[in-house]
């Protein structure tokens, strides 16, 4: 399977300053995350950063670097800076993996980038999981999506979508069948959606919803998504999210005798 794994990465963060660079375990977050992408047998693992501090850490551990703008708003803007940067030809499958998501499993990364090569038709690909709990589901920080009947995603909302009319609560509606599920942040595209990604400007549902995934569907743009085939674990926002994942690895560690 051909397909190139691009990791954008700022220094700058809100809630956690620097924290591509934070140690855990005895590595900087961002070694975490290359290693997890280095796993998934991509032909390319680039990291695509402004900072030369990002820059210089990472050439440390043996990353590729591409050095992208200042002035990118999202991710996949950076991306597509990445891979025009690159060459690559217009049909290649390129997967955006968070630099703060160290305990991404391969095999998702594997299973985006495979679902998008079997749907040629599509501009992108993504993955689900299903909610469970009534604070998730309330919570507009864990964002929804509606599915088709097939792989085609129809919707992606902070709110509770879709509405579960007649039902007295949450609990009666999943007993009755309705599910609802949650959007990993997981992508593939194929080269030239990200070109028109970034040539596109934002749209009426994604500046609403804070969500830039919105600007494919409203374009009319197919977007695939499938089931996750293993957990992923959230990604680090936070000092706690820190700790937590510092925990979880050094575990990992252990166990394997590391």
């Amino acid at each position: 399977m051909d397909y190139v794994i691009v990791i954008p990465a700022r220094f700058s963060s809100e809630r956690l300053p620097g924290k591509m660079l934070r140690d855990i375990a005895g590595k900087p977050l961002l070694q975490h995350t290359w290693e997890r992408a280095q796993a998934a047998s991509a032909r390319e693992v680039i990291i695509a950063t402004d900072d030369e501090r990002i820059q210089s850490c990472a050439m440390e551990f043996g990353a590729q670097v591409v050095m992208t703008s200042r002035d990118h708003v999202s991710g996949s803007d950076r991306i597509s800076e990445c891979a025009r940067l690159m060459s690559w030809p217009e049909d290649q499958i390129v997967v955006n993996l968070q630099g703060d998501e160290p305990l991404m499993p391969a095999s998702c990364l594997r299973q985006v980038a495979d679902l998008l090569m079997r749907h040629p038709e599509a501009s992108a690909a993504t993955l689900y999981c299903e909610i469970d709990s009534p604070a998730d589901l309330a919570d507009p920080n864990i964002v929804k999506v509606v599915k088709g009947i097939g792989a085609q995603a129809l919707l992606f909302s902070r709110a509770a979508v879709p509405h579960a009319r007649g039902y007295r609560s949450t609990e009666d509606a999943q007993k009755a069948g309705v599910k609802w599920l949650r959007h990993l942040g997981i992508y593939a595209y194929r080269r030239r959606a990200l070109t028109w990604f970034s040539e596109t400007p934002p749209t009426p549902l994604e500046t609403a919803e804070k969500l830039e995934q919105l600007r494919f569907l409203e374009h009319g743009q197919k977007m695939v998504l499938s089931r996750a085939e293993d957990s992923i674990p959230p990604g680090v926002d936070t000092a706690e999210d820190l700790e937590r994942v510092t925990d979880t690895l050094r575990a990992q560690s252990r166990s394997t005798g590391g």
